[in-house]
This record gives C-alpha cells, sequence and structure tokens, in this order.
C-alpha cells in the first residue's frame, strides 16, 4: 500500500519508510526538508494524493508545555483534515508511555495529539512506547554544563527505535485497531546508570548530577508511572546491547 509518514526523517520515521519499503510498500516521508510543513499544512494535500495510511511519528523538542501543546494541535488538526481529502482510510500515531500521569511539557502535547486522533473521524491506532535507546545520548546532549551533565531521577525502559518503527508498520498492515498494547524494552533502568554507561562507552568524561524534577511529571519519573504496566509488549535489544552496536570507540 502507499504509507505516508509524518516525521519520515526522525529517529522512529527513517526506520519506519525503510521497513515499509522493505516490506514492499510505496512509503513516502513528510518532512519540512522534502516540502512539507506540518504545522502550517504546507504541501500536505499534495503530499497525500492516493495515501491509504499515515504513520504519523513527527515530533518537536521542547520542554514548554505551550510550545508542544500548539504544535502538536496544529499538526495533528492539519493532518488529519487533508488525510479527508485523501481519502486516507486508516491513521497510525506514535504516543508515549505513561503521559496520563505526567501532563506538563511534551506530555502534554502528546495527549492533545491522541485527543485529535480519537475524535479526528479517520479510523486509528495508537501505539504509546517507552523512550528510545537514543533518549539517552539526547540528554547528554540536552544536559551538559561543562564538565557536569544534569540527569533527571527517573526510572525508564527504553526500546530500540527500530523495534517500535516494526511495530508501526505492523499496525499498518493491520488496519484500525485503536489504542494497541504499549511497547516497552526488556529491561526497566534508573536513567542515571543509562548516562553512565554512555558516557563510559563514548569515552566522554562528565560527573553525573542527579535532579528531582518538580510536580507531577517529577513524581511520575520517580516513581515508575513511565514504565509499561503488566500485559504490554517488550522489546528485544536492551540498552547495553545497542550501546555496543551504535558506539564503538
Amino acid at each position: 500500500m502507499r504509507i505516508a509518514v509524518a516525521g519520515g526523517t526522525g529517529t522512529v520515521g527513517r526506520h519506519v519508510v525503510e521497513i515499509a519499503r522493505q516490506r514492499g510498500h510505496h512509503a513516502v516521508s513528510l518532512s519540512r526538508s522534502e516540502g512539507v510543513d506540518l504545522v502550517n499544512g504546507r504541501g500536505l494535500d499534495q503530499a497525500l494524493e492516493g495515501t491509504e495510511t499515515v504513520i504519523d511519528v513527527s515530533g518537536v523538542e521542547t520542554m514548554s508545555t505551550k510550545k508542544a501543546v500548539d504544535f502538536y494541535t496544529n499538526a495533528t488538526q492539519n493532518l488529519l483534515a487533508a488525510e479527508k481529502k485523501a481519502g486516507v482510510r486508516h491513521h497510525v500515531a506514535l504516543s508515549i508511555v505513561g503521559i496520563d500521569k505526567a501532563t506538563s511539557g511534551l506530555y502534554a502535547g502528546k495527549l492533545v495529539q491522541e485527543d485529535e486522533v480519537r475524535h479526528g473521524g479517520i479510523p486509528w491506532s495508537l501505539l504509546r512506547s517507552t523512550q528510545f535507546h537514543e533518549f539517552v545520548p539526547m540528554v547528554v546532549k540536552a544536559a551538559s554544563a561543562g564538565p557536569l551533565v544534569l540527569v533527571p531521577n527517573m526510572f525508564t525502559q527504553p526500546v530500540a527505535a527500530r523495534e517500535v518503527a516494526e511495530a508501526l508498520v505492523n499496525a499498518a498492515e493491520a488496519g484500525p485497531k485503536g489504542r494497541l498494547p504499549d511497547l516497552g524494552g526488556p529491561r526497566a533502568e534508573k536513567l542515571a546508570d543509562l548516562v553512565r554507561a554512555y558516557l563510559q562507552k563514548t569515552g566522554k568524561r562528565k560527573r553525573i548530577v542527579q535532579l528531582n524534577v518538580p510536580g507531577r511529571m517529577g513524581k511520575a519519573m520517580r516513581k515508575g508511572g513511565l514504565i509499561p504496566k503488566a500485559g504490554a509488549d517488550v522489546g528485544r535489544q536492551t540498552f547495553q546491547e545497542w550501546l555496543e552496536t551504535h558506539h564503538n570507540k
């Protein structure tokens, strides 16, 4: 089938495009670099012509609740409106495990996105996953201050981005199923331990300072609220295996 991948050049999106093509689908990537802007709708109508299924893995890097909510509201509404015009039959969206317990920042935006998808008039499937293994180097890059790296006190169960992509393509092939089982990695870990392993593997010399994030978000991080519950699907690749594969010094 013809599958359009919103955010097709991102961490998960590039895997979605590759896997879909390997399985014989005609996959097109929707991103600003390819002339499509989800936030203002530019290029969407033309890009979705003849498309049967849309997989939305678009995202925004922000800690601002307003910016996240604005992005996911505009992007999702524009996407769904263009899908109706194009006759799209299935909308697959990627979300994050535990966002009900942490309703600020990016998670507030994802909750709005989920609500738009549920009431958007296009048959849908929704997959919530935990953070990807790539989340750890992103934390190091974003939270470094000189020789220090500021790491939230957080339990996480990271999953391989490629395994999330496989699950999304599976969902596209299966047709609309509503909320799918959550997907997490094979092992629950403290984020600080993962950062320590990453720094050691990549030869970066930094001291980890663990911080308690305030509010509901921080509580969810510390108390395991972002870990999948029993019955969730479990990925195969551990963080350590990913680290060995991607960061050989």
